[in-house]
């Protein structure tokens, strides 16, 4: 094991256990000047990828009628939680087909029983 692999383990955290398809609710740490506070960012998963330290999520998000998406690395310090709201099934690995819907529909993913 090479030392660049020794540091990108001590960086690596623990996170929840969630795929594409899940409703998320991300707690992001926000600097404003010289305050921290947590701003939390609710939406569907829709993509996931890399692999260690650099593996990432996409959420998704309608507000005012218009969709918003945020990408998240998944080790950094700078989110405190991520929560799972509601678990979904999908067939897909991205979600990309939501983009082009509207309303309710653009967050309509059937709901998954998983232990």
């Amino acid at each position: 094991m090479n030392i660049i692999d020794k540091i990108e383990k001590e960086q690596i955290k623990d996170v929840a256990d969630f795929k594409v398809g899940d409703s998320l609710k991300v707690h992001a740490r926000v600097v404003e000047g010289g305050k921290e506070r947590i701003q939390i960012f609710a939406g569907l998963c829709i993509a996931k990828k890399g692999s260690g330290i650099n593996a990432s999520y996409t959420v998704r998000k309608i507000s005012s009628g218009e969709g918003v998406e945020r990408v998240f690395p998944l080790h950094t310090p700078r989110v405190a939680l991520i929560e799972v709201t509601r678990r979904g099934k999908v067939r897909r690995a991205k979600l990309n087909y939501l983009r082009d819907r509207v309303g309710k529909r653009a967050l309509l993913v059937k709901s998954a029983e998983r232990e």
